[in-house]
C-alpha cells in the first residue's frame, strides 16, 4: 500500500526535469555533475545546452577547458568543469567512451561517489539501487522514527530500511517519487503531512496529525 499510494501520488504530482525524459547514461551522470549543490531549476537550461552541444563522452573530451567553462560559466563552479574533462578523458580511454554499468567501475571514476553511481545505475540501467541523500534521509527519518544525524546517509540502518521500502520492479518512479515528496510535502520545516499520500505509513505524520486534532 505504501509503495502504491506514494507512485500513484507522483504519477500526478511529480516534478518535470529533462534528465528525466532519458535514461541515456551519458546524459544522466551529467546531470548528476549539474546538480551537486545546484538547485535543480537552475541547471535545467544549462543541461539543455550542454548536451545538446557536446552529445557524448567523446565530444567532451576533445573540447578545450575554455570552450566548457565559457558553456558553464553560469552555474559559476569552475570545479565542474575540470571534473567533467577528467571524467570524459578517463571514460573514453578506460571504457571505450560508453558510461560504465558495475558500480566499481563508476565509483573509479573521478568525481562519482555512492550516489551519482547509483543514481546512474537506477535510472540508465534499471537497477534496484536505493538513493539516500539528505532529503530521503530526511523522509525515511520521519517514516521510521529513526533519530537523523549527519552521518546518515552513509548509515547501514537507512540503507536498509530504505531498501524493505523499495518497489524493486519500479526502482525509478519509486526514488523519484520519494526525491519529489521530500521537495513538495515532507520539506525540512512544516512538511504538509495532510497532503502527505503516505501519511498513515508515517510515525512523524501520525503524531503530527493526531497532536493537531487535540489541540
Amino acid at each position: 500500500m505504501f509503495r502504491r499510494n506514494l507512485i500513484s501520488w507522483w504519477r500526478t504530482n511529480g516534478r518535470e526535469f529533462p534528465w528525466r525524459e532519458t535514461q541515456r547514461p551519458y546524459n544522466l551522470l551529467v546531470a548528476e555533475v549539474f546538480l551537486h549543490r545546484t538547485r535543480a531549476r537552475q541547471v535545467a537550461p544549462l543541461y539543455l545546452r550542454f548536451v545538446r552541444e557536446y552529445r557524448s563522452w567523446q565530444d567532451v573530451a576533445t573540447a578545450s577547458l575554455h570552450e566548457l567553462r565559457s558553456l558553464l560559466k553560469p552555474l559559476g563552479l569552475n570545479w565542474r568543469v575540470r571534473l567533467l574533462h577528467r571524467m570524459a578523458k578517463e571514460i573514453v580511454r578506460r571504457f571505450r567512451g560508453q558510461t560504465p554499468r558495475q558500480r566499481d567501475a563508476l565509483e573509479s571514476l573521478p568525481g562519482v561517489g555512492h550516489y551519482k553511481a547509483t543514481a546512474v545505475r537506477c535510472f540508465a540501467y534499471g537497477q534496484p539501487e536505493v538513493l539516500l541523500d539528505t532529503n530521503t534521509v530526511r523522509v525515511l527519518s520521519r517514516l521510521r522514527g529513526i533519530r537523523q544525524s549527519d552521518a546518515s546517509r552513509r548509515s547501514r540502518l537507512y540503507r536498509t530500511e530504505l531498501s524493505q521500502l523499495l518497489d524493486r520492479r519500479r526502482a525509478r518512479e519509486f526514488n523519484l517519487a520519494l526525491l519529489d515528496l521530500a521537495a513538495l510535502v515532507c520539506k525540512p520545516s512544516d512538511p504538509d503531512c495532510l497532503a502527505c499520500p503516505v501519511s498513515d505509513h508515517c510515525y512523524y505524520g501520525r503524531r503530527r496529525v493526531r497532536t493537531r486534532s487535540q489541540g
